[in-house]
């Protein structure tokens, strides 16, 4: 559903979320701090905060999508299991698969199948996001633990939140990389113009963000690099490596017209989680966890290398 507003002269220097508040009374406040955030509302065109002022004059466009059904019907699809206990468990996620339904796409999510191998699941956490602690995005492959149990979900919550939870990350870049290792430390938030994306935000308009590389391997038009997540921003990795000038291999979002420019096909992006480490929540018991490279990143390599 669609509203479009003009904001009244009388309103000059209210808020933009009191002011929608005021005009949208079948909407909660709550529910209009989600729109806003997610980008579902535009001030002349232009996606703002909560907080901002306006001056009287404006067209405000709201777009409420319709919400989605709370129950989650179970999927039972193939699951790569790389461990599993009473508590939790860990998988590898193929590239193309979307973690929790959304917008885009309801079926066929890693929730889903979850939710059909473990169906106690259901209780734990969201009603569409069963079991998450964590995301990996759609053309991302690698390693995520969901919980199984209440004391399980808090706890990981807990330690990504203080990152004494970590996570390895490799992946192919464009570009040659001068420096051998960096950090990007670089506030991101909801791209300004377009909701599907994020980007670099000027200090105070953001979250912060911290990734840490290291290069393994430099070719004459890519870098082969192991990454670390100081914090948990979506698309980071992604937007970051972006702002280098070095978007990932295969980003349809983020790679511009270079992620055409690639010397064999790759299905999804060459960006994977191969590494997870933490303290299991309940046993605490250290847990580390590895994942081979999957085979269209290793084809990506071996043609490098043969290049």
């Amino acid at each position: 559903m669609a509203n479009r507003l003009t904001v009244d002269p009388a309103s000059r220097g209210s808020r933009l979320d009191r002011w929608l508040a005021d005009q949208l009374h079948d909407v909660s406040r709550a529910r209009l701090q989600t729109l806003i955030d997610e980008g579902h509302v535009r001030v002349d065109g232009s996606v703002r905060k909560a907080a901002h002022k306006l001056r009287g004059g404006e067209v405000v466009d709201v777009e409420i999508p319709a919400r989605p059904a709370d129950d989650l019907e179970p999927e039972a699809m193939d699951l790569a299991i790389v461990y599993e206990d009473e508590h939790l468990i860990v998988v590898d996620k193929p590239a193309g698969m979307v973690v929790h339904p959304g917008a885009g796409q309801q079926r066929g999510t890693l929730a889903a199948a979850v939710l059909a191998h473990a169906p106690s699941v259901a209780r734990v956490g969201g009603a569409r996001r069963p079991g998450i602690v964590h995301r990996l995005d759609k053309d991302t492959s690698g390693l995520l633990v969901l919980a199984k149990t209440e004391a399980a979900y808090h706890g990981l919550v807990a330690q990504l939140a203080a990152r004494t939870a970590t996570r390895r990350y490799l992946a192919v870049v464009h570009g040659t990389m001068d420096r051998a290792d960096g950090v990007v430390d670089a506030p991101i938030g909801r791209h300004p113009h377009d909701r599907v994306r994020m980007a670099i935000r000027p200090a105070g308009s953001g979250k912060r963000a911290r990734t840490r590389f290291h290069v393994l391997e430099r070719f004459p038009a890519f870098t082969y690099l192991e990454l670390g997540l100081d914090t948990g921003r979506t698309h980071q990795i992604r937007v970051h490596m972006a702002s280098l000038g070095h978007p990932v291999a295969g980003d349809a979002v983020y790679g511009g017209s270079r992620r055409r420019d690639l010397p064999v096909p790759l299905e999804g992006h060459a960006l994977h989680a191969a590494g997870l480490r933490f303290v299991h929540p309940v046993t605490h018991e250290p847990n580390e966890f590895t994942s081979p490279l999957p085979s269209r990143i290793e084809r990506l390599l071996i043609h490098l290398h043969n290049g």
